[in-house]
């Protein structure tokens, strides 16, 4: 299995690239790690559920204030050079590609306010992009946390969370909730974050599958997703919908005892069939999510397995938003003996995970290859899901 837990740039190295591109020192030098989510899709902007980790896959930034109102970003991975901005004309709608995520949370920050008068930032990543595993997130979380630091804001990591996900809302354009931007600033390390979206309560759940004999698989399936091209708005309207003609603010209102009354209520009044189809999912994944918590707690964690499946399953018949390489992950693994499986994040590509015996890890793993090459995918990247430390600085 393989997959990098850092950029390959030291801090030492990072900060010389800085120096070298910028001419000067940086000032500090920030972490913030993308995430996996172990439970409760597409609930978060539904007020509900969900249940994130924070992989050891991290964006750095070295960064250096300026007082001369200009933003200067740079990115060791994408091809180019420096994108220069000035923060007083920094508008939602203007593009500026992978930019627009650090461009964002500088806009979002002196939009409330915030006293963000420059910076040179230089921002290198192993997240995967397009793999539903935030690497958007991670970029707008370690801006966020260093600007924070810098001008000393005395900004809160919920806080800095909110604020990127405003950033990507407006500034981007990508209506998502906050699952993403809260997993990467509050995580902790050994631990899942079981957080409530509606009121950003947070509790640290420990996950510590060796200690159990187990081992979290995440499958990159090599299909790149954009969340930007309109199906993910497309569901989060119709929840908007749903949630509407059943009288409530959102989804998260409505219990799951009474999920069959309410969906007959949507049939009979004539809503649209995918709406009936997106309130099932998404009441039935905040369920799982309480279930998984129960499991957990109860030191089951094996039983968890099935719980993953029936996910999956709903995502891919309820939400309609797997495809063949996330449904052929899931199903190779689990016939190679996996406990459960099921694809993560936005979907459209990205990643599936699988939950597994650690001693049967590595042979899930090839059949998973396998299956891939048989059916004449690319390869996927699988590597172990580590429960790691959310956002911080690291010099």
């Amino acid at each position: 299995m393989t997959g990098n837990s850092e950029p390959a740039a030291s801090s030492a190295e990072l900060a010389a690239s800085f120096a070298e591109l910028y001419g000067r020192e940086p000032e500090g030098i920030w972490a913030a790690p993308g995430r996996v989510n172990l439970i409760g899709e597409y609930t978060d902007f539904n007020d509900g559920f969900v249940m994130p980790l924070a992989l050891p896959h991290t964006a750095r930034a070295a960064v250096a204030r300026r007082t001369d109102g200009e933003l200067r970003l740079h990115s060791t991975e994408v091809p180019g050079g420096v994108v220069r901005l000035r923060v007083d004309e920094l508008a939602p709608g203007q593009g500026h590609d992978w930019a627009a995520y650090p461009a964002g949370v500088v806009w979002a920050l002196r939009e409330a306010g915030h006293p963000v008068t420059g910076a040179d930032i230089q921002l290198t990543s192993t997240v995967p992009t397009g793999a539903g595993l935030s690497s958007s997130a991670a970029l707008e979380t370690v801006t966020a946390f260093a600007l924070n630091d810098l001008f000393g804001l005395g900004l809160s990591a919920p806080e800095l969370a909110v604020l990127g996900q405003r950033a990507e809302n407006v500034f981007v354009g990508v209506p998502c909730g906050v699952m993403d931007q809260m997993a990467s600033a509050c995580c902790t390390e050994g631990h899942a974050l079981h957080l409530d979206t509606r009121d950003l309560a947070r509790r640290q759940v420990p996950f510590d599958l060796p200690a159990h004999g187990l081992r979290l698989l995440v499958v990159d399936t090599r299909v790149k997703h954009a969340l930007g091209d309109g199906a993910y708005a497309e569901r989060r309207a119709g929840c908007e919908a749903g949630a509407a003609a059943l009288g409530l603010r959102t989804l998260r209102e409505l219990p799951y005892d009474g999920l069959a009354e309410a969906l007959d209520t949507l049939a009979e009044s004539g809503a649209d069939e995918s709406v009936v189809r997106y309130v099932r999912h998404v009441v039935s994944d905040n369920e799982r999510v309480e279930r998984v918590i129960a499991l957990l707690d109860a030191g089951d964690v094996r039983a968890v397995g099935p719980v993953l499946e029936a996910g999956h399953a709903s995502l891919r018949d309820d939400l309609r938003v797997s495809c063949a390489e996330l449904d052929l992950a899931v199903s190779a693994a689990v016939e190679a003996g996996a406990l459960g499986a099921r694809m993560t994040g936005g979907g459209f590509g990205g990643s599936a995970i699988v939950l597994v015996e650690e001693d049967r890890a590595d042979a899930v793993a090839d059949a998973v290859r396998e299956a891939f090459a048989a059916a004449g995918h690319t390869a996927p990247g699988i590597f172990p899901a580590v429960p790691s430390a959310g956002a911080r600085r690291l010099v």
